[in-house]
């Protein structure tokens, strides 16, 4: 009896075990390596264009009074404001740094003047007219301090130069004892090349993937160069240069700018464990 009892425990056993070995035991699914986070650089060639309104601060004017070794200051001088226009080609380098090269439009900048001077002996002053519009051609470099949401602030510098062009002086005198009335004197205006610099701060805004809104301050010096020529006993005279204060609103457009779209790829088949 404990015989037979032994044989059926034993066949019980070797069934069960059979049957356990039959069940399905899933692989475990493979560790894969966390994908790496990569920062995507923004390059690329873009084009600007500006429109602004400069403040114009004219350091003084000097000419040759009555003969060339008496170099006087005008007793007055000053320059209107102006419009300008620009446009430009430049390109990004990464993500802080882009560099571009502008050219830009001064309108039209009225000059007012006087002068103190002797008439047959006597003192006498003159009310001085003219104006003067320029041409800049400017190299760029900027520095972009990061982008936070759509707005990226930027500080840059440049270095060019601008060419000056005045029109003619009008020199009017009322005060003469031996010519009653008022009598004008014009001198020739003249034009140069000058060298110039910029200081630049603003923020570019993000309007779509390809344009950008920008929004910034200029401060441009201009060194001082030839302004008329001589007649009648007076001048050439130059001027002192230019410090120019611009506020500018203008766009960008990047190349580059949008996303290239990932090309779809099917996904792979499931692996299957027998």
């Amino acid at each position: 009896m404990k015989k037979t009892l032994a044989s059926m425990f034993a066949l019980v056993l070797t069934v069960s075990a059979a049957q356990s070995a039959d069940v399905y035991q899933p692989q475990p699914e493979p560790i894969l390596d966390a994908p790496e986070v990569a920062v995507q650089e923004a390059s690329g060639w873009y084009l600007r264009g500006d429109v602004g309104y400069s403040f114009n601060d004219m350091r003084g004017a000097e000419y040759f009074q009555g003969s060339n070794s008496t170099l006087v200051d005008f007793d007055r001088a000053s320059l209107k404001d102006s419009f300008l226009l620009g446009g430009g080609v430049g390109y990004q380098i990464n993500n802080y740094l882009r560099t571009d090269v502008t050219f830009d439009y001064l309108s039209s900048a009225d000059f007012r003047g006087s002068t103190t001077g002797l008439c047959g002996g006597v003192t006498c002053t003159s009310s001085d007219k003219s104006y003067m519009h320029a041409y800049s051609l400017m190299a760029n470099v900027y520095v972009d301090l990061g982008t936070y949401g759509y707005f990226t602030p930027y500080v840059g510098g440049g270095i060019g130069g601008t060419y000056v062009k005045w029109g003619k002086l009008r020199n009017t005198i009322c005060d003469d004892p031996a010519a009653p009335g008022c009598y004008t004197t014009d001198h020739e205006g003249k034009k140069s090349w000058r060298f110039s610099y910029a200081l630049m701060a603003g923020a570019s805004i993000d309007i779509t993937c390809n344009l950008k809104a920008d929004v910034g301050y200029r401060y441009r010096h201009i060194v001082g160069g030839d302004m008329f020529g001589y007649n009648l006993g007076g001048g050439p005279g130059q001027d002192k240069g230019f410090d120019m204060h611009e506020a500018r609103v203008g766009a960008r457009y990047v190349f580059s700018g949008c996303d290239t779209p990932v090309a779809y790829e099917p996904p792979p088949e499931p692996i299957v464990y027998k």
